[in-house]
């Protein structure tokens, strides 16, 4: 009988042939002199191996090959410990650096039961959702994620095959090509993700590409939940964008409580409120994709409206939010629940392991980033224009209806007498807030009688969460009041506000104060006072809090940031109410530019004042709950 070392095994040789012995068998001869019919104690010494009866401690290795236009290829194997050479299958020992050490008991068999668990049938071939599993049913071993960089969401999206999604109207960006391909690759796979690109993005266009190839592959019906002031923005973006699909927007009093209507749809559009008010009729059908925007909404583990969401029967979740962390890493675990499940086990669990410290954020960052894609605009820089508008449509609520119907009605009834511009400064002052048309005096708080108001801080929690500053636009002295108090209060930032009252020789003075705040802060303008003149290059966001009849006046006012000296792309956010006075004016203002052909228009433009007068007096805004 003889003894040797082949390919990191013991094998023996006998008269029945050769054979491996187990580690129980070596243990018990060389450190408890059992004799044994198959195994000599010298032999074993004779192979100039050191014994160990301390235990290897069994390690998950996970490595990957990820290559252009190619599905990653996924290995799991079993190693002694991190950091070395794979366990041969069929042994129950490691031998690391000439040391022999034995596995823990049943060390093979849990490994073969965390490959059935996870439904690895070959662990060379494992797919990207199996590799998620294997993460998270590990708790017997170690991990030692070789995979993990390649594998993350930042890597891996510019490797995934690019696909134009059928039907998608609009030419993606390069980073968003980037992105819309990576959230139908983790959708292919069944597998649910966090987009969290920085605000200006476009977040929207990609998911709306991920609806489109779901509709193509005939998986439906497809669900978005946002806040409140975003329907009419996600309605029009996907009329926008995929005029192919059928949408309907689940709202209002006269909402539909029909379980068909519901699932006759590609895209059905819904709020918060409205999901939580409904989720008996929304957890009676199985849901294709469910996507959160403004996903921070349910940051809150213990929230009524977290826990009602992720109850929706869903095959894909999306999470789409700028802001994955506000306050603590609780934040990104609930996110993460929704998107995949148990993914970070359940909170407990997670609040021991991962602590609200900044070697918990290093510890918890592998685990997310294979999930979580996400951008900022400085990383993206080079593929955006120097400009970047975003219009974002608003509905006025049931009670802002009432009060703003009471304006136009009564201005529509002088029209004949006064068809002026005078007739539409009520209508124009109740859409910058209903206080600065002593409206609506009764509400305490000035965010819950104005849903634009609710957006504009949503808006600034992104700006301000990402150190930027910001210069707002508002015509009228009591909204200008409003907006610097509130900001300040709320976001416990440096606020200025210039208006005609500041005078002129103070002007450059506060702008440069702004100017050298380090982190975010607000400076709130009246486009008239503050329009011309002033460079405020220190600002990357421009808000149009209310448009400006003129156009060339709100062109000018976006110039103060947008201009030579500005190093970084501007975010232009022009907030509007739909079928109010306010749309007639986002309305003429791209007719204007589209007759000069391009982005600024002059200041004349008289004629055709009455017509677009008397269509903003006959516009009426429809109820949204």
């Amino acid at each position: 009988m003889s003894i040797r070392l082949q390919n990191g095994t013991i094998v023996g040789s006998g008269p029945g042939g050769d054979f491996s012995p187990t580690a129980e068998e070596i243990y018990t001869v060389v450190f408890e002199a059992s004799t044994a019919a198959r195994l000599v104690a010298k032999d074993l010494l004779s192979l100039g191996v050191r014994f160990s009866d301390t235990p290897a401690t069994p390690t998950i290795q996970i490595s990957a090959e990820v290559s252009d236009s190619k599905e990653p290829r996924i290995r799991c194997t079993l190693a002694g410990q991190v950091g070395v050479d794979t366990v041969p299958a069929s042994a129950d020992y490691v031998i690391i650096n000439n040391t022999w050490y034995p596995l823990p008991h049943n060390t093979a068999a849990e490994y073969a039961d965390l490959l059935r668990n996870t439904g690895i049938s070959d662990p060379s071939s494992v797919s990207f959702g199996q590799y998620l599993e294997v993460q998270k049913h590990a708790a017997s071993f170690l991990v030692e994620d070789r995979a993990a960089e390649q594998l993350a969401a930042a890597t891996l999206s510019a490797k995934i095959p690019s696909q134009h999604p059928p039907g998608l109207a609009a030419t993606p960006y390069p980073y968003q090509q980037v992105g819309l391909q990576w959230l139908a690759f983790m959708a292919r796979h069944g597998l649910g993700s966090i987009l969290a690109d920085e605000m200006g993005l476009g977040k929207t266009l990609q998911v709306i590409a991920v609806f489109l190839a779901e509709v193509e592959a005939n998986r439906r019906p497809n669900l978005v939940v946002c806040p409140a002031t975003l329907l009419e923005n996600w309605r029009r973006e996907l009329a926008r964008f995929a005029p192919s699909l059928e949408i309907l927007v689940h709202t209002g009093p006269k909402r539909t409580g029909s379980i068909d209507v519901l699932r006759t749809p590609d895209v059905t559009i819904t709020s918060y409120e409205t999901m939580v008010g409904d989720i008996s009729l929304f957890r009676a059908l199985s849901w294709n994709v469910v996507a959160l925007d403004e996903a921070q909404n349910i940051k809150n583990p213990v929230a009524r409206r977290t826990s009602r969401a992720k109850e929706l029967p869903k095959r894909i979740g999306i999470a789409v939010t700028g802001t994955p962390v506000e306050n603590r890493l609780k934040d990104l675990w609930s996110l993460c629940d929704f998107a995949i499940p148990g993914h970070l086990g359940t909170l407990s669990e997670f609040e021991k392991q991962f602590p609200d410290t900044e070697p918990g954020a290093t510890e918890l960052e592998p685990l997310v980033s294979a999930i979580m894609l996400r951008r900022r605009v400085r990383d993206v820089a080079s593929d955006l224009p120097p400009r970047i508008d975003v219009p974002v449509a608003l509905t006025l609520d049931a009670r802002s209806v009432a009060a703003y119907e009471e304006i136009r009605q009564q201005a529509a009834a002088n029209a004949p007498n006064a068809p002026g511009l005078a007739a539409l400064v009520h209508l124009r002052m109740f859409c910058a807030h209903p206080w600065s048309a002593g409206k609506l005096k009764e509400v305490s708080s000035p965010v819950d009688c104005s849903p634009k108001l609710e957006r504009c801080f949503e808006i600034l929690v992104e700006i301000f969460e990402s150190k930027s500053k910001v210069i707002l636009f508002t015509s009228f002295n009591e909204t200008a009041d409003l907006l610097a108090r509130e900001i300040a209060r709320r976001f416990i930032v440096p606020t200025w506000k210039i208006n005609g009252s500041v005078p002129v020789a103070e002007r450059q003075p506060t702008v440069d104060q702004f100017a050298q705040v380090s982190g975010g802060a607000a400076l709130v303008l009246n486009p008239k006072a503050a329009g011309v003149g002033l460079n405020i290059t220190a600002a990357n966001h421009v808000v149009h809090y209310n448009l400006e009849w003129n156009p060339a006046v709100e062109d000018q006012a976006s110039a103060r940031a947008y201009r030579r000296g500005q190093s970084r792309p501007v975010t232009v956010h022009r907030l509007f109410y739909a079928d109010t006075v306010e749309e007639v004016i986002n309305d003429r203002m791209a007719r204007k530019r589209s007759l000069a052909g391009h982005a600024v228009v002059g200041t004349e433009g008289i004629g055709d004042d009455l017509a677009d007068i008397l269509n903003a007096l006959k516009r009426s805004p429809r109820i949204q709950s």
